[in-house]
């Protein structure tokens, strides 16, 4: 199961309506992100959450990756939440996931 399917299968049970709005672009050979930083786009209630998803080893970049982002500020400013998360295995060969919190940089 992929870092995505696994946050899917998660914001599911947690009663969000989530959908990946990242796409492939065949031209390119590569994915490309919605604002060029979200994977996942999920609505609860009043709540709008954007999420980068990743493996756990990729998680330091793609912080580094949001919080250099003006769209992310945008989007924050906007009053989305905006976070990383990452999913590795652990000792026991479990899956656990890491949350970052991108907060709004002042430019």
């Amino acid at each position: 199961m992929s870092p995505t399917q696994r946050a899917l299968a998660e914001l599911k049970r947690d009663g969000w309506l989530a959908g990946v709005v990242e796409h492939w672009n065949p031209h390119a050979r590569i994915r490309q992100d919605l604002f060029g930083i979200i994977d996942v786009l999920a609505v609860r209630g009043i709540q709008t959450l954007a999420l980068q998803v990743t493996s756990g080893s990729n998680m330091a970049a793609r912080m580094k990756k949001l919080t250099g982002s003006k769209a992310a500020n945008r989007v924050i400013y906007a009053g989305w939440i905006l976070e990383v998360w990452a999913y590795r295995k652990n000792a026991r060969g479990r899956y656990v996931k890491r949350t970052g919190v991108i907060k709004y940089v002042s430019d």
